[in-house]
């Protein structure tokens, strides 16, 4: 099967392997799975998929998408499966020794698995914003922004006040210390306030 996808037109990238270990019709089953599916959510079903060829198919799907990273300068969480077949390979001929001195023939598949990863069009990635922002999430991207954010707004923070960080870790320890000796001191002194019972009995006779 040719590609219907023209890379030089359409932003993306494409990884094949050659002369896998298994045969085509195994491979296509899982690629139907992830066919037209965003990257995201075709990891996700590679990664419970529980066919065997899963992970031969996860393996190409991320080559493509780090040739896509890499060589064309893409983001990761704009593309998603374009195009993926399996062309059937060369047949590995084996024999297998049976009763009476026969043998019979093992045929050993092999197949070709390629995969497309394409950049999402303007109208397709707005109406993902659109559902992320119905639904309240976000995309791994302004998570991970959202983080970097917050994390450099506190350092800001403690350098407004004058206090590093590590100052602030040993302030927050020589708390900790001081708090631990108030408790040993107010042990010792409930330890001193109470009387011992042998003393506290009285003698018989001194009471007569």
């Amino acid at each position: 099967m040719s590609g219907l996808i023209d890379l030089d037109v359409i932003a993306g990238a494409k990884a094949t392997h050659k002369y896998a270990r298994l045969s085509a019709s195994k491979a296509r089953v899982v690629l139907n799975l992830i066919r037209d599916e965003d990257l995201a959510l075709a990891r996700d079903r590679l990664r419970f998929c529980e066919r065997g060829a899963a992970e031969v198919v996860s393996k190409v799907l991320e080559s493509a998408v780090a040739n896509a990273t890499n060589n064309e300068q893409l983001d990761a969480d704009e593309l998603y499966v374009a195009e993926c077949w399996a062309d059937e390979g060369p047949v590995l001929k084996r024999w297998r020794p049976r009763a009476r001195g026969r043998a019979t023939r093992i045929f050993k598949q092999t197949s070709h698995i390629t995969v497309i990863v394409a950049q999402l069009s303007t109208e397709e990635l707005e109406m993902r914003e659109a559902r992320l922002a119905a639904s309240g999430s976000q995309t791994a991207a302004a998570a991970r922004a959202a983080r970097v954010a917050a994390s450099r707004a506190a350092t800001d923070t403690g350098d407004a006040d004058g206090t590093a960080p590590e100052d602030a870790d040993e302030t927050a320890t020589d708390n900790v210390d001081d708090i631990d000796d108030a408790a040993d001191e107010a042990a010792e002194a409930a330890i001193d306030d109470t009387a011992d019972p042998e003393e506290d009995v009285a003698d018989p006779e001194e009471r007569n």
